[in-house]
């Protein structure tokens, strides 16, 4: 049901509607996913080797650093940033999903391509995509800070911050690792909507036709597994974009261990290789697709979940007025 289908009852909900069920998505799944964004997070920011081998090194596995999490800054620093989180969530959801559906209408009524196709999945779900980080790429900077800063705490909340960022750093602040953030947007958005799509359509082919009922498993499994691939794929890129976003914020980190400027992309890629060697790169993979697996597979799950919901209690709704 993700996209266009002529064959497809749900096809009537409207697009305030999908941006509901969007929004709705975005904000269950945020809430769950939160702490592993969190520790993934920290792993990306940190310069040192994440090796329990290296003395200077504060965070060097999963279980390590959400203990150690817990222990310096409570439990609720695994919710830091959750406000602008949320609200980054919900606006991207909306955004994402609406724009994906009107793209692959458009598809299907001005051309002849097929609108399950795997490169129209591609290609609308990375437009999709894109449209929605230039709408909340403020929201993620301040999200990342908020989940970047130790204690003490250098933004008080979420005004204070943006009346910061304005002030000390100019407004062009917000949209720092803007660039890498749109290049890998585009593959990464458009691989977890193609490859959910395919996936799908190779569930379908697979399972008896006793298992089709197991729609929602089937949509969790399909989304997790779509997102673990196009994670893996395109991670170096949010590896750039995490470093560029926190530039400006340094007396905040320096609590983690070293830190780092950065003129740009490629000046950023390029002291990665240098001093941290191509592994650098990958910094923060195993919560990264960790959290890929939960958030993907959680997004498209709830999103179904909830365009299901909404076209029940339409179609209630309708059937009572007729009986009526």
């Amino acid at each position: 049901m993700v996209g266009y289908d002529p064959k497809s009852e749900v096809k009537s909900i409207s697009a305030v509607e999908v941006a509901v069920a969007g929004s709705a998505s975005g904000f269950v799944t945020r809430a769950l996913i939160s702490p592993v964004d969190v520790i993934k997070i920290r792993f990306q920011l940190q310069i040192e080797q994440l090796s329990p081998r290296n003395p200077l090194a504060k965070y060097y596995g999963i279980l390590q650093t959400a203990h150690r999490i817990f222990h310096e800054e409570g439990l609720t620093a695994f919710w830091k940033g959750h406000v602008p989180a949320q609200l980054l969530s919900v606006s991207y959801g909306a955004v994402q999903f609406v724009t994906f559906e009107c793209l692959t209408e458009l598809v299907h009524n001005a051309t002849q391509y097929n609108t399950r196709n795997f490169i129209v999945h591609f290609v609308c779900g990375g437009l999709a995509a894109c449209t929605a980080t230039m709408t909340v790429q403020p929201l993620d900077t301040l999200r990342t800070r908020f989940a970047a800063q130790g204690e003490p705490k250098v933004y008080r909340n979420l005004r204070h911050a943006v009346v910061t960022m304005y002030q000390t750093e100019g407004p062009l602040t917000f949209y720092r690792g803007l660039t890498p953030t749109i290049i890998a947007i585009f593959p990464y958005a458009g691989l977890q909507f193609s490859f959910y799509n395919l996936l799908q359509q190779l569930y379908k082919w697979v399972m008896p036709p006793e298992g089709m009922n197991a729609g929602n498993v089937k949509n969790l499994v399909c989304g997790s597994c779509a997102g673990v691939i196009s994670k893996t794929l395109t991670y170096p890129f949010d590896l750039f974009k995490k470093r560029l976003q926190v530039g400006g914020f340094e007396q905040a980190r320096a609590a983690f261990g070293q830190v780092w400027t950065y003129k740009g992309l490629m000046d950023c890629a390029g002291q990665i290789v240098r001093e941290e060697g191509p592994v650098g790169l990958f910094k923060g993979l195993s919560p990264s697709l960790l959290k890929a697996a939960l958030s993907t597979g959680f997004t498209f799950f709830w999103y179904e979940f909830f365009c299901n919901l909404l076209y029940a209690l339409k179609d209630t709704g309708s059937t009572k007025g007729q009986e009526g």
